[in-house]
């Protein structure tokens, strides 16, 4: 016997869902829509894998209908343990297409961070990579809530006490119809947990329109089009490759040349091989890269455009990258809350503004607020601020934070900056990471810059406070040297007197082999503060 009432709900349901479909913002809709323009057009590079529009859009359905077969649909969480992949993508765009919220995992994590954002984020699943099953396993144990393990490269051996399957398995069979499900403009895409340095981290609640909106606008600042070969080798877990390159390229149709890691030899090669047209990457690795280059000439001609992101290149070390890779470069700043872009440093103003953070991206409307949250006269520094559709709904779960995120009408970004005459922002630091020292505040990132600019020996440089019984904090440079170089810590002293005031000068020059950083590649200057707390005992 047929319930009527229940079956009528469901036409309704589905006529609802398929009337709705036709005017949303669904950042799924991103892939079905070029891989309806070019189906045959080539999507992704893994390796010797090469997945077309059309391909890989019929995976993220598949992998859609299997995740609707499990029971998931508008407003179910899923969290995504992988490194960058085909499957990663697919997953991701099939969440998309559902409303389901996705997690991505930041590999990074063991137990205690894995168990906490599994029960933050409420997660009913995970999709996690075979050789990644022995990091989540004890996290499981304190997340009960989690009740499927999709599992990506492996057999779908039962996991105790969770439904387990393979993620081929998931898939097959399964139509590559798009799924019709409705999904509001403003529903949750994702969940992106930002790291915390004393706490738990907070979860970034991105939308729909936010993400959407997000990566039709860098495409734009960037230039992206379907004739682009884009290296995607920074972890999709992070919203700047996964949202700054990563959807920004599939919404125009470029190619994505996945990459796991960085290795700069391996990254030539590619260019070369694969005839990239556009590399994002760290400063630190465009180094490498430089250095690789020089060790072994590969073709490298192919390249129109390096992006860079985290922070500013000295001009000397743009002017050797623009010469030996022959293209233009541009620097990305942002934050996850952005989703990510908030500024975009073009080409053009490289040299001629050299160390600065650049323009409003195209939806994002940039601010210098006091300390009372007016906006500042020109020229005047204070705490940038961000108006944009972009931004983040809010923190999962805190709406403390959430509400003084957004106070007086703004989004507080906790960063300090200010616009030159020529209408260029300037990041002066966090303001966690300014100096206080002999009652002067001292940006970090103007130390940091004048270290790069006075040695060329430098790989990497974090200048931090220190405590210290006469200064409050000393300005402290931690080093690390270039391969095969060495740092003369007094000769650097010197040189750094005759650009910086004294009281700017680093007391101490602390040079390492390394330095702790996040998994994409962000120096963390909270544990050097621990680590080197001692420095000055005594003195």
């Amino acid at each position: 016997m047929v319930d009527t009432d229940m079956a009528h709900d469901t036409a309704a349901d589905g006529h609802m869902a398929r009337r709705h479909m036709v005017t949303r913002v669904n950042v799924g809709d991103l892939l079905t829509r070029s891989a309806a323009r070019a189906p045959n057009h080539v999507a992704l590079i893994d390796g010797e894998r090469r997945l077309t529009y059309r391909a890989f859009n019929d995976l993220a359905n598949r992998t859609a209908h299997g995740l609707a077969s499990l029971g998931y649909g508008r407003g179910a969480v899923l969290a995504l343990m992988s490194g960058n992949s085909p499957e990663f993508l697919a997953t991701y765009f099939a969440c998309a297409k559902l409303g389901v919220v996705c997690v991505p995992v930041n590999l990074f994590w063991q137990r205690g961070e894995l168990g906490y954002v599994l029960n933050h984020a409420a997660a009913r699943g995970v999709v996690v990579e075979a050789a990644l099953l022995d990091q989540l396993r004890p996290a499981l144990g304190d997340s009960p809530g989690v009740l499927d393990i999709v599992v990506v490269g492996g057999d779908g051996a039962a996991v105790e006490g969770r439904r387990t399957l393979s993620f081929s398995d998931l898939g097959a069979g399964r139509p590559t119809a798009e799924p019709v499900a409705l999904v509001e403009d403003r529903d949750p895409l994702s969940y992106l947990y930002t790291s915390g340095t004393t706490s738990a981290p907070k979860a970034v609640v991105s939308s729909h329109l936010a993400v959407y909106v997000a990566s039709l606008g860098a495409a734009l600042d960037a230039q992206f089009t379907s004739r682009d070969r884009v290296s995607a080798l920074l972890p999709l877990f992070h919203t700047a490759q996964l949202n700054a390159v990563g959807t920004s390229a599939i919404a125009v149709g470029a190619t994505l040349c996945l990459m796991r890691g960085f290795d700069a030899g391996r990254l030539l090669d590619a260019v070369a091989s694969e005839r990239l047209t556009v590399g994002f990457m760290l400063p630190m690795m465009v180094r490498a890269v430089l250095d690789a280059l020089e060790a072994a000439p590969r073709d490298v001609s192919s390249l129109r455009l390096v992006i860079y992101a985290m922070a500013p290149m000295p001009a000397h070390e743009l002017r050797r990258a623009m010469d030996r890779l022959g293209c233009e470069f541009s620097l990305m700043f942002g934050q996850t809350e952005m989703n990510p872009l908030s500024v975009y440093f073009r080409p053009e103003h490289q040299l001629s503004h050299a160390g600065a953070m650049g323009t409003p991206s195209v939806n994002v409307e940039v601010a210098i607020l006091d300390a009372a949250g007016d906006p500042v006269a020109q020229g005047g520094s204070g705490e940038i601020a961000y108006r944009s559709p972009q931004l983040l709904s809010g923190y999962l779960h805190d709406e403390a934070a959430t509400a003084a995120a957004f106070d007086g009408g703004w989004f507080h970004s906790g960063d300090a900056g200010h616009f030159d005459t020529d209408g260029i922002l300037w990041f002066e630091d966090r303001f966690k990471d300014i100096i206080k020292t002999g009652g002067e505040n001292v940006a970090s990132i103007e130390v940091e810059k004048a270290v790069y600019a006075a040695d060329p020996d430098v790989g990497e440089v974090a200048v931090v406070g220190l405590p210290h019984g006469r200064w409050g904090e000393a300005v402290t440079a931690v080093v690390v040297p270039r391969p095969g170089a060495s740092i003369d810590e007094a000769a650097l002293q010197a040189r750094l007197r005759e650009h910086l005031s004294a009281f700017k000068c680093p007391k101490r020059i602390v040079v390492t082999d390394a330095m702790p950083k996040t998994a994409t590649g962000k120096v963390q200057k909270a544990k050097l503060r621990v680590s080197l707390a001692g420095t000055y005992t005594g003195v």
